[in-house]
C-alpha cells in the first residue's frame, strides 16, 4: 500500500509517509466523529472548502484528551457555529467497509445524534467550512463522500423515524 500511494504521486515512500505523519510502531485507526443534527425534517450539513465545496455532516478527527461526544460537540461549534449536545450514538463504522474513496489511514467513523442547545447560530470564519445549511432527505447536495455517503445520511433519517433502533456497527 505504501508503494502504491508513493508511486501514484511520483514520490518516494519515505516522503509520502513523512507527510502523512507516519511514525514507526503499531498502526492504530484514527477516530472521525460526525454530528447528525435535525431540525424539522432537515439535516444540518456544512460546505467543505477542502473538497471543492462539497457538503458533509459537521465533524472531524477526535483530539487526544477528549471523549468522542466532546469531539463532535466541538466540531459542530467550529464548523457550523451551533452549540449542540450529543444524545445518542447512531453508528460506529469501519471506514473501509463503506463506499468511501481509498484513504491512507484506517479510520473508524463515529456518528452521533445531536440536539441543538439553542437556535442561536454564529459561524466563525475558519479554514475548513464556508457555510452551513439544512437539507431535506430528498434534496441532498453533492456530498464529500470521503466524509459521509448518501446511504449513511439516509440511514440516519431512518434512525430518526425509528428512535428505538439500536446503534449500527460493523
Amino acid at each position: 500500500a505504501r508503494w502504491m500511494v508513493a508511486a501514484g504521486r511520483g514520490r518516494r515512500v519515505r516522503g509520502v509517509l513523512g507527510r502523512a505523519g507516519h511514525r514507526a510502531g503499531y498502526a492504530k485507526p484514527k477516530v472521525d466523529v460526525r454530528g447528525v443534527v435535525f431540525r424539522a425534517d432537515r439535516v444540518l450539513l456544512v460546505r467543505e472548502k477542502l473538497d471543492n465545496g462539497r457538503w458533509t455532516l459537521p465533524g472531524g478527527w477526535a483530539d487526544v484528551g477528549e471523549s468522542p461526544a466532546q469531539a463532535v460537540e466541538r466540531e459542530i461549534q467550529e464548523e457550523a457555529g451551533y452549540q449542540a449536545r450529543a444524545v445518542k450514538l447512531l453508528a460506529l463504522y469501519d471506514r473501509n467497509k463503506h463506499d468511501h474513496p481509498p484513504y491512507i489511514f484506517h479510520a473508524y467513523k463515529v456518528f452521533f445524534l445531536c440536539e441543538l442547545v439553542s437556535e442561536e447560530h454564529q459561524l466563525v470564519p475558519n479554514v475548513e467550512t464556508e457555510e452551513c445549511g439544512w437539507f431535506a432527505e430528498d434534496a441532498l447536495p453533492e456530498l464529500s463522500v470521503g466524509r459521509v455517503t448518501a446511504a449513511q445520511i439516509h440511514r440516519f433519517f431512518e434512525h430518526r423515524r425509528h428512535p428505538d433502533w439500536p446503534t449500527d456497527f460493523d
